[in-house]
């Protein structure tokens, strides 16, 4: 199947419309944010509502927040008491990214962890349903290790980017793919889980602790 434009606004056209505030959020990221493709968009930010939704979760842990478009859309799906704890390392867009969480109102639910994952995760006491990983390549791995023992049995990880715009089967094999070829290689070997590619824009790996 080819894929194309046609094709995403048919599928766009029928699955759930983006909430007004991640729309707003969505262009504010274009106009004013370096790199604006790193932003989940409704697609994906409704599959992860979706798998939040399904699964009944109350504690999600996100790796990698950006501007704050899959933490508010996986929020959303939290019940009353439920909390998101998502973490980034990049402190140039703190501000824009708090004030769109505050104007979300979903604030009480998101909690915005500034720092290194690697550092901040070992800190959190919290057993978690749902792990959406989607930060630094070269870390996957080592996120998948500091993640697994505070995912409850039946949860589930999300990996972001791990077919990586086609790059694991070329050539080329920069840091960033070769952190993901790493991060696929271990998943697929643990059978501790399950798991399944989904060609979902670059790629989601959806893992299911046994």
């Amino acid at each position: 199947m080819e894929w194309n434009a046609e094709l995403e606004e048919y599928m766009m056209a029928h699955s759930e419309p983006e909430p007004a505030v991640l729309a707003e959020l969505r262009r504010a990221t274009h106009l004013q944010v370096m790199r604006p493709r790193m932003l989940s968009g409704n697609m994906q930010g409704q599959f992860l509502k979706l798998i939040c939704r399904m699964t009944g979760a109350k504690r999600v842990l996100e790796i990698g927040t950006y501007t704050g478009y899959a933490a508010i859309s996986m929020a959303l799906a939290l019940p009353e008491g439920g909390k998101l704890y998502t973490i980034d390392i990049n402190d140039e867009i703190e501000d824009f990214t708090r004030a769109y969480i505050e104007k979300s109102g979903l604030g009480e639910k998101i909690c915005f962890l500034l720092g290194d994952a690697c550092t901040v995760i070992p800190t959190l006491e919290e057993q978690f349903d749902v792990v959406f990983i989607d930060a630094d390549k070269r870390q996957y791995s080592d996120y998948y290790r500091l993640v697994f023992d505070k995912l409850r049995p039946g949860g589930i990880i999300i990996a972001d980017d791990v077919l990586w715009e086609g790059k694991v089967v070329k050539e080329a094999r920069d840091a960033q793919t070769k952190g993901i070829l790493d991060f696929n290689e271990r998943v697929a070997a643990d059978e501790r889980v399950e798991k399944v590619i989904l060609p979902v824009r670059h790629g989601l790996m959806l893992i299911r602790k046994k």
